[in-house]
C-alpha cells in the first residue's frame, strides 16, 4: 500500500507516520511538507512543496496513491471565521479536489474533530467549518472518503504537538491520563491508536464515513 500523507510535522501526523512506518502492508509514504523534518526511513520519502493551495507544479508526484492520510490542521483561537475557513476548508478542498482527479481509485481519510457539526448551522465557528469540509470531501469522487474525529489524544513515543498551549496541556495532564482513559474511555485516544485505526480503514474499511473516538478506539 502506497501512502500519501499532509501534516506529517504535526502531533497527530507524527503518530500516523511512525504507525505507517511500522506497518508491513505498507510499501511506502510520500509526505507532502513545507520545510524537510529530517526524519529519514526507508519507506518514507519527504517532498517540499510551499504553497499549499497550488499543487499544479507536483501534480506528476501526487498520482499512484492508494490512500491518503490528511492531517492538516490548525486551532481556531484568535482566528475569524473568515480566516479559519481559509486554513481549513479552502486548504483542504485544494488538495481534495486535486486529488480526486488525479487518483480516483483512491481512500481519503480526513482528521476532523469531536464536535464538529455536519449541520454546518450551530453556534460554535470551528465546528460548523469542519462540518462543511467534512461534508464537501464525502461528495468528492474518490474510491471512499471517511472522517476521523478523535476527541482528546494523548501523545506517545515522543511526539509532541506543535501548539504550545497543547504541550502545556500534555505535560499537566500526562501523570493522570491513565485515570482518564479509565473514567472516560470513548473520549479519549492516543496518536498510536489514531494511526492504526487510520491503516485499518484504509485497508478494510468501514461501514460508516464518520468514526467518533469510541469507533477510532475500537479498531
Amino acid at each position: 500500500m502506497k501512502i500519501l500523507l499532509f501534516g506529517a510535522s504535526g502531533m497527530v501526523g507524527q503518530g500516523v507516520l511512525r504507525e505507517c512506518l511500522l506497518d508491513p502492508d505498507v510499501q511506502s509514504v510520500l509526505s507532502i511538507v513545507r520545510s524537510p523534518t529530517g526524519q529519514q526511513h526507508p519507506k518514507l520519502r519527504e517532498l517540499v512543496h510551499a504553497d499549499f493551495f497550488d499543487y499544479s507544479a507536483i501534480e506528476r508526484e501526487l498520482t499512484g496513491c492508494d490512500a491518503c492520510f490528511f492531517s492538516l490542521g490548525i486551532t481556531s483561537a484568535g482566528m475569524t471565521e473568515q480566516q479559519y475557513y481559509h486554513v481549513t476548508y479552502d486548504l483542504t478542498m485544494e488538495a481534495a479536489q486535486t486529488l480526486a482527479r488525479l487518483n480516483p481509485g483512491m481512500t481519503f481519510i480526513y482528521v476532523s474533530g469531536a464536535g464538529t457539526d455536519s449541520s454546518e448551522s450551530g453556534r460554535t465557528m470551528w465546528a460548523r467549518v469542519k462540518g462543511k469540509t467534512e461534508n464537501a470531501l464525502l461528495h468528492l469522487p474518490f474510491k471512499v472518503a471517511y472522517m476521523f474525529r478523535p476527541g482528546v489524544i494523548q501523545p506517545l513515543h515522543g511526539i509532541t504537538s506543535k501548539t504550545k498551549l497543547y504541550r502545556i496541556f500534555y505535560t499537566v495532564a500526562k501523570p493522570i491520563f491513565p485515570l482518564l482513559k479509565a473514567v472516560f474511555p470513548r473520549q479519549i485516544t492516543t496518536t498510536e491508536q489514531l494511526g492504526r485505526a487510520m491503516l485499518q480503514v484504509a485497508k478494510r474499511g468501514y461501514p460508516t464515513p464518520i468514526l467518533e473516538s469510541r469507533d477510532i478506539n475500537t479498531l
